[in-house]
């Protein structure tokens, strides 16, 4: 059968690796009457019975736009939408207690303030520790009358130097709806960066492909000929100016693997302290020995790549309520800004 696969959308955060696809699917014509839970079990690479049945009662697959179930029989052109969760299965992750930051928590979403050099989710070399691990420890606490994992869907996450506000769905209706808002670019994500260099314009649209490096394969760039990668569209604003470092509003229309740290190293301003892509050294300023010391003792108080997941927004799948939560700035963040601000004041300027 000659099955039209139309679109494919990634469903992640800026920093994290793909956590759900959305693949849409034509049903050819000459397709004959054939249940969801087959048609799709045979059309999507590494899927099993077991999870189609789970996305199916979730309401993850749709067909043209309603959510069915299971003995729904497929019909020529039907249009079916199934959102493919390639992130380990919970039961896969060690319970832990370990210290989280929670902004807000109800019967369906849990929210973090996601602290610098915190994993988010297992992976190779982080199968402990992470901040997954923690949820799965916390919600089984909760519950103690039982041995059974707690349910908790992860629908984007941020890097391990990132901090700022992630969003956990608890239920099967926060998960649907959760993915259905990031897959549609209707969350509201705003970031505070730090960049080197006097960024020139006030505000900007960065539109560029983000994939793969083509020689560095942990690192990511940008390819504006959209060639290479995926579409990629961050939105800038300048909040401050401190001559040789800028600090900035990042506004994402889309959400691709290290989207702001590529795109503002794509505009000549990497993130103040990446070491990824380049912001871990002086890449502008003045040759004086007093300016290097400066730079020096900046990056002692940050570490990590200078950027902060500040706003999340978005329609609460369970009550249709609009709600928004603001996270402050840390304290590595303030102290740095701080310093770069005294440092430019015409008391203490380096012409």
């Amino acid at each position: 059968m000659n099955n039209k696969l139309n679109s494919t959308h990634d469903v992640e955060e800026e920093e994290g690796e793909v956590l759900f696809e959305k693949k849409i699917i034509t049903v050819d014509k000459g397709q004959d009457p054939l249940r969801i839970d087959k048609y799709v079990l045979v059309r999507i690479m590494g899927a099993t019975r077991s999870k189609i049945q789970k996305g199916i009662d979730s309401g993850l697959v749709t067909v043209n736009g309603k959510v069915v179930k299971s003995n729904y029989k497929v019909k020529p052109y039907d249009e079916v939408m199934v959102y493919t969760d390639v992130d380990p299965e919970l039961n896969e992750v060690l319970p832990e207690i370990l210290p989280l930051n929670i902004v807000y928590e109800d019967e369906h979403i849990l929210l973090i303030n996601k602290e610098a050099g915190m994993v988010v989710h297992p992976g190779c070399g982080n199968y402990s520790g992470t901040l997954i691990n923690g949820v799965a420890g916390y919600l089984q606490a909760k519950q103690a009358n039982t041995t059974e994992l707690p349910r908790c869907g992860l629908v984007h996450r941020i890097d391990k130097y990132t901090t700022g506000l992630l969003v956990l769905a608890k239920t099967d209706v926060a998960m649907q709806g959760l993915a259905k808002q990031f897959s549609d670019h209707t969350v509201q994500r705003k970031y505070t960066a730090l960049v080197w260099g006097n960024v020139e314009a006030d505000s900007g649209t960065i539109v560029a492909h983000v994939g793969r490096h083509q020689r560095f394969r942990k690192m990511f760039a940008a390819y504006p000929d959209g060639e290479v990668g995926k579409e990629a569209i961050t939105h800038y604003k300048v909040l401050e100016r401190f001559n040789y470092v800028t600090l900035i509003e990042c506004v994402l229309e889309t959400g691709r693997t290290h989207q702001i740290r590529v795109h503002m190293k794509h505009l000549g301003h990497p993130l103040f302290a990446d070491d990824t892509y380049g912001g871990n050294r002086i890449v502008k300023g003045t040759i004086y020995t007093k300016y290097k010391q400066f730079v020096e003792n900046c990056f002692a108080l940050c570490h990590r790549q200078a950027l902060h997941a500040q706003t999340l927004g978005f329609t609460h799948p369970a009550t249709g309520e609009q709600v928004h939560w603001e996270s402050p700035l840390p304290a590595d963040l303030i102290k740095v800004i701080d310093k770069w601000r005294n440092y430019v004041t015409p008391a203490n300027y380096e012409v």
